[in-house]
């Protein structure tokens, strides 16, 4: 079974984290969530309780075939802050497997300089931080392993492009016929 991590920090998006945990799911793919601290109960931007899955320190993040950042605020910085985080994303990026942010979150994949070159899009205002992208303004952009989105009205484009990346067009179609859209 194809399986996808969704980090969680304290302030993160919960429709972007949610609406992605929600569609993955429903397109047949293992999807865990990890907090970033020891707690497994992470705060939402909008002051929503989630209780993830795992936490960082307890999770398998090498067996991942997608790991994805939700952004909100400060949940994005938080991820941010995040050194496991930010060495996990490396290592995927480098095994060539998915890495994926939407909102304020792609800030994280240009810190790491892992969007140079690549076309990006992110939530307005961000997007200096996209460091060497080509920022598009999309609502979605698929670069090889790196995917991004822009933002919390655009959840639904964001995780079906992330099923299709996983599993297959086919199944992102299906899933999308079972929301309506």
């Amino acid at each position: 079974m194809k399986k996808a991590i969704v980090f969680l920090a304290n302030g993160f998006e919960e429709i972007e984290a949610l609406g992605t945990i929600d569609i993955l799911r429903r397109g047949g793919i293992d999807v865990k969530t990890v907090s970033i601290t020891e707690d497994t109960v992470v705060t939402g931007a909008h002051n929503v309780p989630i209780i993830a899955d795992t936490t960082l320190t307890k999770a398998i993040l090498n067996q991942a075939d997608a790991l994805i950042l939700p952004g909100g605020m400060p949940g994005a910085s938080n991820l941010n802050n995040s050194e496991t985080v930010k060495e996990a994303l490396l290592q995927q990026y480098r095994e060539g497997k998915i890495v994926a942010a939407i909102c304020a979150a792609p800030m994280v994949l240009g810190g790491l300089g892992l969007l140079k070159g690549r076309n990006a899009t992110c939530y307005p205002g961000f997007e200096p931080q996209l460091i060497g992208a080509n920022i598009t303004g999309e609502a979605v952009e698929i670069s090889d392993n790196v995917i991004t989105g822009k933002g919390p009205g655009l959840v639904m484009n964001f995780a079906l492009a992330l099923v299709a990346a996983i599993k297959s067009d086919a199944v992102a179609e299906e899933v999308a016929a079972g929301l309506l859209l």
